[in-house]
């Protein structure tokens, strides 16, 4: 409602929300929240490759539509309007550099490879599964962090940069 008036922050608030640590804290918290009540309501692990999974599944199967109408797509969307609705409001930069569609389905061919490897996504097992205390996602993000710290750096020394 307030979005679809042209509402837009105060530059107070801009600045008291933009700020680095209050973003982190804020996000890690409505994260931390989305995913207890996940598991409250329906006791599911809110691993966003599962979400997805189990949103798009049955209406592959039934090759219907209505079949799409379910609490994981109503999340999903969440997740989309609410980033959308944040920039908005906020006047968060979403300027990305230019990716060619080639890399982007490489990369999410990529990434989807190390999901289904993986059993499951860096917010399965980052967030909910490190929760509940996993020895398996333990594993699992230690494996990505991991290899995430090895490609940045790599792509860091590319670049001419410093490790």
């Amino acid at each position: 409602y307030i979005y679809s008036q042209g509402y837009t922050a105060t530059p107070f608030l801009k600045e008291l929300f933009m700020h680095p640590f209050l973003q982190a804290t804020i996000g890690g918290l409505l994260i931390g929240l989305s995913s207890w009540l996940v598991l409250i309501a329906f006791g599911r692990v809110t691993g966003i490759s599962g979400l997805t999974m189990g949103a798009v599944q049955p209406a592959l199967e039934k090759r219907t539509l209505g079949a799409l109408l379910n609490w994981r797509t109503a999340f999903i969307a969440g997740l989309i309007l609410g980033g959308t609705w944040f920039t908005g409001v906020f006047e968060v930069s979403t300027a990305m550099p230019a990716r060619t569609p080639g890399l982007l389905i490489l990369a999410g061919i990529l990434v989807g490879y190390g999901t289904i490897r993986g059993s499951g996504c860096t917010s399965g097992h980052g967030v909910c599964g490190l929760g509940r205390r996993s020895a398996r996602s333990l594993v699992a993000v230690a494996g990505f962090m991991g290899a995430a710290m090895v490609t940045g750096t790599v792509r860091g020394l590319m670049a001419g940069g410093a490790a």
